[in-house]
């Protein structure tokens, strides 16, 4: 069995990629480790959407926004948590910045959008 090696990754070096929330750079990913992901998501204008498996820990780092967790909508500004588990339709709007942690690690098989 081959040992595991620590992983460094600054945000800035990552690409951003569009995502159903927005933009994320997936700092973590299921290539590094299938147990979680790590994620900074730019949010401004999100779809609607669920994950079948994949429980989610928004954790809000700058900006101001609103979240839509199956059709309640709660404010969000930094210092936020959100815990979304499993099957919980969810999206965000506005403008803020969301570091994004996921167990297991983000599957695309996983998402389904609404």
């Amino acid at each position: 069995m081959q040992k595991a090696v620590p992983i460094i990754r600054h945000r800035d070096n990552i690409p951003p990629r569009k995502v159903p929330c927005g933009e994320s750079r997936r700092l973590i990913t299921r290539s590094d480790t299938p147990n979680f992901g790590l994620h900074v998501t730019h949010i401004t204008s999100g779809d609607l959407h669920y994950h079948r498996r994949t429980e989610e820990i928004y954790y809000i780092v700058t900006g101001q926004g609103t979240l839509e967790l199956d059709g309640k909508q709660v404010e969000v500004v930094p210092g936020t948590t959100v815990y979304i588990p499993p099957g919980v339709k969810h999206r965000g709007w506005g403008d803020f910045e969301a570091m994004i942690i996921t167990t297991p690690a983000f599957d695309p098989e996983d998402e389904v959008l609404l």
